[in-house]
């Protein structure tokens, strides 16, 4: 796999983007990519999409929640919540409680097996990101190093929910 991204200038788009903006697209894309599949190397019996993991470390940090606040942090909608909530339910992995402060409504939040998933996968995923820039030689590891908080500042000037949001 190449490091540059693929030119396909035939492709229609809805506005031709800066050089800089498609390749940093197109990096982030592919990290992450490269992060959700590297996990099943040290983890290969996990199968628990993607989603539902973010959504179990939200609830590892934010629990009980209701589902219109995990989908205010993470972004999706709130349907699209309820329904992995629901899949998490089935699997034993979050249960659903009444709201204390609104009877009306309801929270969910992690049983044991809910809590100890994300714990696991963490463990397995540090270890590999961890590992991964030892590749690196020395230029390229100062540079990811060195890029890190402008990707932070990135990303919250994208929009993603953070500290003193509404989302909060």
């Amino acid at each position: 796999m190449s490091a540059q991204p693929r030119s396909d200038a035939s492709a229609p788009g809805p506005a031709p983007q800066a050089p800089e903006a498609r390749l940093l697209t197109e990096a982030v894309t592919r990290l992450r990519r490269a992060l959700r599949s590297s996990i099943r190397t040290d983890y290969p019996w996990e199968t628990l999409p993607m989603a539902q993991v973010e959504l179990l470390q939200v609830l590892g940090e934010h629990s009980p929640a209701r589902i219109s606040d995990l989908a205010a942090r993470r972004r999706p909608a709130p349907s699209t919540v309820s329904g992995l909530i629901g899949q998490m339910i089935g699997s034993g992995l979050v249960a659903r409680d009444v709201d204390a402060a609104d009877r009306r409504a309801s929270v969910a939040t992690l049983t044991d097996a809910g809590r100890e998933k994300p714990a696991s996968w963490t463990t397995a995923h540090d270890r590999r990101i961890d590992a991964a820039p030892g590749a690196l030689d020395d230029h390229a590891r100062a540079a990811v190093t060195d890029a890190l908080p402008a990707l932070f500042q990135l990303a919250e000037q994208l929009g993603e929910p953070g500290e003193g949001t509404t989302a909060d």
